[in-house]
């Protein structure tokens, strides 16, 4: 399903560490949003849910929905720094069009999506993401 890099383990395990234990893992979700008409969302959770997918990549625990496991399957999560900041980057194998901000994607007849105008969030959609 979803695999983490070297680099992205590393960060997660720093912000799990900070979270002070109140974190069990992280939940890497696709909802309805953002320019391309899909967005991934990363948020730090108590407990997996009942229909998770749980995954584990050494400290790093991960929970993925039962909805959103069609869209991360093959996903490659890694955490670049570079002069433009720094952050998550999503490899999808299963993205058939993408925004520029890398966030949001449309795989197959999913979402209708929408446009790519320039924004200042960096991507067509109001939406944060």
């Amino acid at each position: 399903m979803v695999t983490l890099t070297d680099a992205a383990v590393s960060t997660l395990e720093r912000v799990l560490a900070k979270s002070g234990g109140a974190a069990a893992g992280l939940r890497i979700a696709v909802t309805d949003g953002g320019c391309a008409g899909l967005k991934y969302q990363m948020g730090l959770e108590a407990a997996a849910g009942s229909d998770d997918a749980v995954l584990t990549f050494g400290p790093v625990t991960i929970f993925v929905d039962s909805g959103s496991q069609p869209f991360l399957s093959g996903v490659v999560v890694d955490f670049v720094e570079g002069i433009e900041g720094s952050g998550f980057r999503f490899d999808n194998p299963n993205a058939t069009k993408s925004c520029g901000c890398g966030k949001s994607f449309s795989a197959g007849g999913a979402a209708p999506g929408g446009t790519c105008a320039p924004s200042p969030s960096g991507c067509g959609s109001s939406a944060t993401h």
